[in-house]
């Protein structure tokens, strides 16, 4: 299985690229953030017709979209949205026993309890999709930097939204609820692991940046993964793909 999630910062200025990756890579899983367009405004040519998908977005802010390859799983995809999905950030598929979610959550610049009071839905959810006795795999840009570690010495600013101890602690509810960080479980001492870096003064070149994208996923899935990659240097979205193999 492969899974792949990217905030592509605007599906109608990636659609090129879109087209192109899923071409090259045939994910089986997609999972988009921060589309920026109602699901009318998505471009034809990204409307793959080897995927089922939902796409779940707003005009010019947020979406998320779920990409699911047919024939990729015995079953067919269920979409739908937790109860807790807030200017179309989440958007889940149930395939069977296993359940797959595209996550974008709310930066907190313009509403920080709001953010906090999705991260907290947002663990609460993964722990009773466990507790059901479900397989989960969640992607997506968490807009959190789960580390100290996980923002460049450079980037590094007490108190600044997306460092903050108690966002931290919610991830750490959020993996306590039963899901494993594949990217740094298969990475452990990479301190240069990032996913999305300032647009300004050559940032992502210099590799100057944080670790804000994510797979989560249950222990036995994560157990199978064999590679938990940052495409760092693929597309010109501000974040790049992160794709998780398994066995």
């Amino acid at each position: 299985m492969k899974v792949a999630t990217w905030n592509v910062n605007g599906i109608r200025a990636r659609q090129a690229q879109f087209c192109e990756w899923l071409e090259r890579d045939r994910p089986d899983v997609v999972c988009l953030q921060e589309l920026k367009a109602e699901p009318s405004q998505v471009p034809p040519q990204c409307q793959l017709e080897d995927y089922d998908v939902f796409w779940h977005g707003m005009r010019a802010y947020s979406g998320v979209s779920l990409h699911i390859r047919k024939g990729a799983f015995p079953a067919a995809p269920a979409f739908s949205h937790p109860d807790f999905d807030m200017e179309s950030r989440i958007v889940q598929a149930q395939l069977g026993n296993l359940v797959l979610a595209s996550v974008y959550v709310p930066n907190g610049g313009k509403d920080y309890p709001a953010k906090l009071a999705f991260m907290t839905r947002l663990a609460a959810w993964a722990r009773r999709v466990h507790e059901e006795g479900k397989e989960l795999v969640l992607c997506g840009d968490i807009n959190i930097a789960r580390a100290e570690r996980d923002v460049h010495p450079r980037e590094r600013k007490p108190g600044i939204i997306g460092q903050r101890p108690e966002e931290r602690q919610l991830f750490e509810t959020l993996i306590a609820g039963g899901v494993v960080d594949v990217g740094r479980a298969l990475d452990p001492d990479n301190d240069d692991l990032f996913t999305w870096w300032p647009p300004w003064r050559n940032m992502r070149q210099r590799n100057i940046g944080w670790r804000l994208d994510y797979v989560l996923a249950s222990a036995s899935i994560a157990a199978r993964a064999l590679s938990c990659t940052v495409l760092a240097d693929f597309g010109t979205s501000d974040h790049a793909p992160v794709v998780m193999a398994t066995s």
